[in-house]
Formats: C-alpha cells, structure tokens, sequence
C-alpha cells in the first residue's frame, strides 16, 4: 500500500507548478495548432503557384487538404479537452475561433468551385452568356467562364483572423507580428496576378503559423522538460 505520509513544502509547490503548467498547456501553447495549419496552407499555395509557373495541371485542388486540417483540429480539441480536468474561458474562445477559420477557408473553397458553373447556368436560363471580348479584335469572342478575379486575397485576409486573435489573446508576439504582416501581403496580393498571389499565401502561412509555431513547439518542449 502506498503511504499517506504528508508531501514536504518543496514537492507541494513542484506539485502545484505542474498542475498549473498542465493547464496552461493548451494545444495552442504547444505550437501543434499553428504548425499544422502552417504546413498545410504553405504546401496548398506552394504546389497551385508551380502549377501555374510550370503550366501543369493538378488532378485536385490542394486546398481540400484543409479537411484534413480540419478533422485533425477537432481530434486534437477533443482529446485535449479530455486529458486536461481545467478548460480556460480564452482556451474554449480560441477553439473557436479556429474552428470557424476552417469552416470558412472550407466555405471559400467550395464557392470558388460552384459559382462559376452555377452562374453560366443562370446566364443561360436567362439567354445571354458571359463573353471575352478582345480589345484589338485579333481574336474572336470566346465563351467566358465566370471567376473571382484576385480571389486567393480573401484567403490571404482570413488567415490572419485566428492568428491576431490568438496572438493578442496569449499575448504572444511572434503571431501578432506575423498576422501584421499577412495584411500587408493581402494588400500586395490586391495588386499582383494570381500567381504571385499564391506566393504571397505561402510566405503568409510561413510567417504567422509555421515559424510562431515552432517556436511555440521548442519553448514548449524546454519547459516540459525542466519540469520533469
């Protein structure tokens, strides 16, 4: 039988450091939130920009592997939910607030692909269709397919939404910083072609998720590790 003799004065502050630091330790404290959506929108951007720079063409788009970073975060929210017996108002705000992001991301994704067909189909019902139209008439009228012109910027703009929001809510810097910057690349990208678009994506999923991440993964581990 284990004995009930009473914990020193020393073990019962180590005691209540771990406790305390267990529930401080968020999945968003961790860093895993951020790397994983880090590297799924930085692969999505990256592998559409080759696309269009080497003139290939991908059997899929690559930001359906949003759901696999969607389903991934509900895991993760739920088996943290359960590990940890303290759940923080801005902990539960946060989970949020990510969970909203990739049901929007989910949600332009999917209008990116409908609306256009389902615009030619109205068009036609209503007898007239949309046309493109040289200006120095080298070329005939061509049949149009409907498309949001630059619309890889709203993208841009929504991926700084949870990361300012987490940043100034953990107080944590790096995402701040990075959120910032991911404006500024959403202006930029209001004014270069899609292509460079996606380059501007990248280096905004690097910025405010992937590197804030990391360093979210390090600290993380280093206090684990000097509490063991």
């Amino acid at each position: 039988m284990k004995s009930n003799k009473p914990l020193t004065e020393k073990e019962s502050l180590d005691l209540i450091t771990s406790m305390i630091q267990n529930a401080k330790a968020s999945y968003h404290e961790t860093g895993t939130n951020a790397i994983l959506w880090g590297c799924v929108i930085a692969i999505a951007s990256l592998l559409t920009y080759l696309s269009i720079e080497l003139n290939f063409k991908l059997s899929f788009s690559p930001f359906l592997l949003t759901i696999i970073a969607i389903a991934f975060q509900i895991y993760i929210s739920i088996k943290a939910a359960k590990e940890s017996k303290v759940t923080k108002f801005e902990d539960a705000a946060i989970n949020a607030v990510w969970l909203a992001f990739g049901i929007s991301i989910m949600g332009l994704v999917l209008y990116l692909n409908i609306i256009p067909n389902s615009s030619i189909k109205l068009a036609t019902q209503e007898g007239w269709q949309f046309t493109k139209h040289y200006l120095d008439a080298n070329k005939p009228d061509e049949p149009l397919t409907p498309f949001a012109p630059s619309s890889y910027s709203l993208f841009i703009l929504l991926y700084a939404l949870p990361t300012f929001t987490t940043g100034i809510v953990k107080n944590y810097k790096p995402m701040i910083v990075g959120a910032i910057l991911t404006y500024v690349l959403f202006i930029i990208s209001c004014y270069t072609s899609t292509k460079y678009d996606m380059l501007a994506g990248t280096i905004a999923a690097i910025s405010c998720w992937l590197i804030p991440g990391l360093i979210l993964r390090r600290n993380y581990l280093q206090q684990k590790n000097s509490n063991v």
